[in-house]
């Protein structure tokens, strides 16, 4: 007991898809997993870590005999794909020529990213870079989060916070994780906010309910609109006529 595991890791081939699936000789293996890497990493660069900041959260990778097909999850599609494709068919000669193969890229929309533990934790990291606070920001994410439908919010930051002279950890939580349950779609996320003082972790957990439960996400207020109180004129809210 006691020891602690990626829950991705954790759920990989039992309730999760693996994030690359491909079948290699053994004289391949090697050589194909080195590639995903470069693959993930230049993806990582290109979008995450320089403009436009497109929010790219994963990457899955799938290979047929004769060509690569990459998928990114991103909350920001447009960014991705650029004016008439131009971003996209750009990132693909990039990859062909990096890893001297066929290329196809494809981009799906993160639909709430506040559900996207990856994009969360960057959130977070952004924030910190820029000198924020990072008990404001920590709970801002984790209010965010429970607001768009989630069960339960872990986040953790770790190094020197505030720019103290010991590093240390602190936790921010709300609702419930189940972290040693199979059966709960708990997502994880990691992000390293790189500022003047150091280097700073941020993890983040975001529990959805059981696989299969699907989360309906909570209808927001628009700004500037106050929520109704009673009903008609005459009725429980207000009586008619003004007096």
């Amino acid at each position: 007991m006691g020891q602690k595991t990626s829950p991705i890791g954790f759920r990989t081939g039992i309730t999760l898809p693996w994030q690359s699936t491909w079948f290699a000789p053994k004289a391949n293996y090697g050589e194909f997993l080195v590639e995903d890497e470069r693959i993930r990493h230049h993806v990582d660069v290109r979008f995450n870590r320089q403009p436009p900041f497109a929010a790219v959260s994963k990457t899955e990778i799938a290979r047929t005999r004769n060509e690569v097909k990459v998928t990114l999850f991103t909350a920001r599609p447009g960014m991705v794909i650029g004016p008439r494709g131009s971003e996209v068919d750009k990132l693909r000669g990039e990859l062909e020529e990096l890893i001297d193969r066929k290329v196809s890229v494809n981009v799906v929309e993160v639909k709430e990213p506040a559900l996207n533990a990856q994009l969360v934790a960057e959130n977070i990291a952004q924030q910190l870079q820029k000198r924020g606070s990072y008990r404001r920001a920590m709970k801002q994410a984790c209010e965010t989060s429970m607001n768009a439908g989630a069960k339960g919010v872990k986040v953790i930051c770790s190094g020197r916070l505030g720019g103290a002279e010991i590093a240390r950890t602190e936790t921010q939580k709300l609702g419930s994780i189940p972290l040693q349950t199979l059966d709960a779609n708990v997502d994880y996320g990691y992000a390293t906010a790189r500022t003047t003082y150091g280097a700073i972790g941020v993890k983040a957990w975001v529990y959805k309910g059981k696989f299969g439960e699907e989360i309906t996400p909570k209808p927001r207020a628009r700004k500037g609109q106050r929520p109704r109180r009673g009903g008609k004129p005459g009725g429980p809210g207000k009586p008619a006529g003004g007096k």
